[in-house]
């Protein structure tokens, strides 16, 4: 299968060009904090109690998160993937348009605005990070369609009747990886995590629906790692033995998990009034 002609710049206006990449993380962002919305305003979700913040802190919180993305995302990649610009092409750090962004750094860089937002309004920062949670996936999801977009983070060679020819990889087919992490950390992990908070009320459990997002996270990554072609500059023992995805996952693997032992370890705060469940 040839690669669609794609053009990843959707339209310009004189010197500035609109990048379907830049659209992802507008999409996500802004999906994502309606999403988030939307869990703070369904009072079935929260058993009677006061949801973890309000709609107008949710808003206030959309800003922190999104400059831990960008700032936690590039530093990731800087530290991750491509530590030799610091002494060779320092200027390029800055260079975000150029591409080159890390899950894992942006992930930290959103711990940290969570753990900073809360501590600023007084909030628990593991309800917090629950409520956060179950929105990534849709900014994950966008993220993995425009990878896919741009023909970047392809995946190995093989012989699959769905392979695809990516321009930059040269004439090998490969597995279209964005596809499947995009189905994987995109969409089952989304719905996982919608029949936790929707139909088990998980919101209600403190800890427990951000450490269900970080397994369910980490167990995709892992998992499609094989497929997935490692950057080039990488060492050839984390090219084939053990991948910096599959590193920097084991911890965000261990640390869910100590999260849903946690939460699950006391039960769940009793309701103010028995609600019904709320609808999927």
């Amino acid at each position: 299968m040839e690669f669609p002609n794609f053009d990843p710049v959707i339209f310009k206006i004189g010197p500035l060009a609109i990048r379907w990449y830049a659209l992802a993380y507008v999409a996500g962002i802004l999906l994502g904090w309606r999403y988030a919305v939307g869990l703070v305003r369904n009072t079935k979700l929260w058993g009677g109690k006061a949801p973890t913040a309000t709609s107008e802190q949710i808003d206030d919180l959309i800003l922190w998160i999104t400059l831990g993305v960008i700032v936690g995302g590039r530093i990731g990649y800087i530290l991750f993937y491509a530590p030799n610009l610091i002494w060779t092409e320092p200027l390029e750090i800055f260079q975000v348009w150029k591409g080159g962004m890390s899950f894992h750094g942006g992930f930290a860089g959103v711990v940290v605005a969570i753990i900073a937002f809360a501590l600023a309004n007084r909030m628990d920062m593991f309800k917090l990070g629950d409520l956060v949670a179950p929105a990534v996936p849709i900014g994950l999801f966008f993220g993995r369609i425009a990878n896919f977009i741009n023909g970047e983070l392809w995946g190995r060679p093989t012989g699959v009747p769905w392979a695809i020819q990516f321009p930059a990889a040269g004439v090998e087919y490969r597995h279209p990886s964005q596809l499947y992490e995009a189905a994987l950390e995109g969409i089952v992990l989304f719905f996982i995590l919608r029949f936790v908070t929707h139909r088990q009320l998980w919101l209600q459990r403190r800890g427990a629906v951000c450490g269900l997002f970080m397994v369910g996270y980490a167990v995709f990554r892992m998992s499609l790692e094989g497929v997935r072609e490692p950057d080039a500059q990488m060492l050839p023992f984390f090219q084939t033995v053990l991948t910096m995805g599959t590193m920097l996952s084991i911890p965000m693997l261990l640390v869910g998990a100590w999260l849903l032992w946690r939460s699950f370890r006391t039960p769940a705060p009793a309701a103010d009034a028995a609600p019904e469940k709320a609808e999927v």
